[in-house]
């Protein structure tokens, strides 16, 4: 489904744009157009008064699984710091992560409530897993969801395609970062 609307109460949730996770991607210039069209997105949500929440992801979830933990067990110095790239200001609302979804166990539902939240526009890393997870959370929580898909990205391709064009239509409103912004510039 096309991006009909943006709510007078939305947020842009930022996923995992950190310099550990950057690192994992191969050659930097995948990551160039996810962050370029997420900045364009939180200038303009700052000046609408619109909350910014920026998530990074700093270990993993308890429990075994058959996938290694991808470095994520012991982190290097920086590994959580926001990519230099990205603009952030005082005023963002900053989440701590263990899981791919922001949601799990980190008080971001309670700050968003608090703040009348009703629609989230979330971008970032990667595409199937932490973009994948916010956004499935997100919906079942009870939020409209509007994904930019020119505004993430994935280290693998396929699964990329995948959530984009198999998961993400069932779970939310899917579009452009230009189609976005001009529904915030619009009002509607």
């Amino acid at each position: 489904m096309p991006v009909t609307a943006i709510d007078p109460k939305s947020a842009l949730i930022v996923i995992d744009l950190q310099k550990g996770i950057a690192g994992m991607f191969p050659g930097s210039q995948a990551l160039t157009p996810v962050i370029e069209n997420t900045n364009r997105l939180a200038v303009a949500f700052r000046e609408k008064g619109l909350p910014v929440v920026l998530v990074t992801v700093a270990g993993t979830a308890p429990g075994r699984t058959d996938a290694p933990p991808r470095g994520l067990a012991q982190l290097p110095a920086g590994f959580t710091d926001l990519m230099p790239e990205l603009s952030h200001e005082a005023t963002d609302i900053l989440i701590v992560k263990k899981t791919p979804g922001a949601f799990a166990n980190t008080g971001l539902k309670h700050q968003l409530d608090d703040l009348g939240v009703t629609q989230v526009v979330i971008t970032g890393v990667a595409t199937s897993s932490g973009v994948d997870s916010t956004a499935r959370q997100a919906y079942e929580l009870g939020y409209n969801v509007t994904l930019p898909t020119d505004a993430m990205t994935d280290g693998n391709p396929e699964t990329h395609m995948a959530s984009i064009t198999k998961v993400f239509p069932r779970i939310a409103e899917t579009g452009t970062t230009d189609d976005v912004l001009a529904l915030l510039a619009s009002g509607a």
